[in-house]
């Protein structure tokens, strides 16, 4: 059964009302989804700090919004935990909202060890200045849909299924989910509230990076030139990048206010949004338009999962949660951004106005 329209809107108001003057700490905050978390809270009126790397791509969404500007931008290392811990102190943060990692699979090919430094070490650094303090109350750890042991089968995988992801960059993340569910039980267990949540593919406006298939789209549009698509029979939960970010929120908000539900949730879309990579790709031509066309065309590169979906029915029980946009109005508010963007629009007002006009839904 839907969500109602009044209780809709008092979640929303709850949402922004709670982050108002709230201390929020966010690793990874340069990145895609770091860069729209940010713009939320600051719209909402938290106090953030955030620590992270350089900008992992030029252009960046979080240099276009100017973020920097309007929050305590850290630029460090998460590997680092002297130069971590000195600026957790500094910030002296209600709620941790971790986001720092090497995301990208091809990547974590290229260079296990320091996928696994980043994502797992970087989880034990900060879950230890949280252990080292005593004013945080909310913790949220973010992995991916992949931690799970994938057997290609046709159903959602559950919270309770076994973590064993395959390549580098998804069995760190397994490995960051086992070091949180470490700490909780060994140092916060009744103290202090800690989740993880495991989101699915992510997509929206600002996205730049290497070796997903959206910005790969963006770039081949930007330049004429024909998609490249190298899976396109592969099936993935795609969803906007507001919808995992919004759910982070409310997670983080209500074990603040209540231990009790802290716990592991997954976070993606309804059935109906698991596309092909193939379908995915019709969708952003259609709304981009100018003749654009792909081509199927298998490159040789390493093992990716052909079939993987969530079930997300403990997140949607539990705080009474559903999607807002499907994948076909994601799409459309990719491309009114990129098409904003290229033509020197404002990319701040227009990431205000899509975070206002999806809390409004």
């Amino acid at each position: 059964m839907g969500i109602g329209k009044s209780t809709l809107e008092g979640l929303v108001i709850c949402l922004l009302s709670f982050y108002k003057n709230k201390r929020v700490f966010v690793t990874g905050h340069t990145g895609f989804k770091g860069s729209w978390l940010c713009r939320m809270l600051i719209d909402a009126g938290a106090q953030v700090t955030g620590y992270s790397l350089t900008p992992p791509t030029n252009p960046s969404l979080f240099e276009l919004a100017n973020l920097g500007k309007e929050m305590t931008s850290i630029i460090g290392d998460i590997r680092d935990f002297d130069t971590l811990y000195k600026a957790f102190v500094e910030a002296k943060p209600e709620i941790v909202l971790h986001l720092a990692a090497q995301p990208i699979v091809r990547d974590s090919y290229k260079d296990p060890a320091y996928t696994y430094e980043t994502n797992v070490m970087g989880t034990v650094n900060i879950l230890e200045c949280v252990r080292r303090t005593d004013f945080v109350k909310s913790v949220l750890n973010v992995t991916t849909d992949k931690v799970y042991e994938n057997k290609e089968w046709c159903w959602g995988y559950r919270e309770n299924e076994p973590l064993d992801g395959y390549d580098p960059y998804s069995n760190s993340k397994s490995c960051s989910e086992l070091v949180t569910h470490s700490y909780k039980r060994s140092f916060f267990d009744g103290s202090i509230a800690v989740s993880t949540a495991r989101a699915g593919n992510v997509i929206g406006g600002g996205d730049f990076a290497n070796d997903r298939i959206i910005p790969d789209c963006v770039r081949s549009a930007i330049a004429k030139e024909d998609i490249i698509v190298r899976n396109p029979y592969s099936t993935r939960p795609y969803q906007h990048v507001l919808e995992p970010l919004y759910a982070y929120l409310l997670i983080a908000m209500r074990q603040y206010e209540d231990i009790k539900y802290a716990g592991y949730y997954n976070v993606g879309p309804d059935e109906s949004d698991c596309y092909t990579t193939a379908n995915l790709v019709d969708l952003f031509v259609k709304y981009w338009g100018d003749g654009l066309v792909w081509v199927n065309k298998h490159d040789g590169g390493p093992h990716e999962a052909n079939f993987l979906k969530l079930d997300c029915s403990l997140l949607k029980t539990t705080f009474d949660w559903h999607p807002v946009w499907n994948v076909e109005t994601a799409i459309q508010k990719t491309v009114e951004f990129t098409k904003k963007w290229v033509n020197g629009g404002d990319v701040k007002e227009c990431m205000s106005e899509q975070i206002r006009e999806f809390l409004n839904r």
